[in-house]
């Protein structure tokens, strides 16, 4: 008897290990990030531009710095930005509902959206991307960067890549 009260102890404790760390990676890392009516965009020559924007709705985290998501509609006109090469929309929470990874990567494969640098090197390794649609509609996602991806796989470095410690 004594047996199997340990054994459901046990298959119990499990339980809600697991449904605890489900919760954690799912929803208790993110924070819904406050509306904005402004995005900084990176533009030829160095420098940044802003774009004026409506309906944001944005994620984040603390926990990772691949766990921001942003989308919203872009108004007015439009600065000269960065194209951004190799575009890679990563999946974000089901519950985030306006972002959709599959659709954005489809699209900018088929030319119906573009894919531009907001910021590069947010943090060692990473860069922010934007799809942006001609009806204005814009996603923000992080990626890694040729240098990240150096970085973290322990490889030498590209040339240009900054050192770590410099970031």
């Amino acid at each position: 008897m004594t047996g199997r009260i340990a054994a459901i102890a046990i298959v119990l404790c499990a339980a809600l290990a697991g449904g605890a760390m489900y919760y954690l990676q799912v929803y208790g890392y993110y924070t819904t990030l406050e509306p904005q009516i402004g995005y900084q965009v990176a533009t030829p020559g160095g420098g940044t531009a802003r774009l004026d924007i409506a309906d944001f709705e944005g994620i984040d985290s603390d926990s990772s710095p691949l766990r921001y998501r942003a989308c919203f509609d872009v108004i007015g006109t439009l600065p000269d930005m960065v194209d951004y090469a190799e575009p890679t929309p990563l999946t974000g929470p089901g519950w985030f509902s306006c972002f959709d990874s599959e659709t954005i990567g489809t699209d900018l494969e088929a030319g119906q959206a573009r894919a531009v640098l907001v910021e590069g090197d947010f943090r060692y390794g990473f860069d922010h991307v934007m799809a942006l649609y001609p009806d204005g509609r814009a996603y923000v996602w992080p990626q890694v960067n040729t240098c990240g991806e150096a970085h973290f796989d322990g490889r030498p470095l590209p040339q240009g890549c900054p050192t770590p410690s410099e970031r």
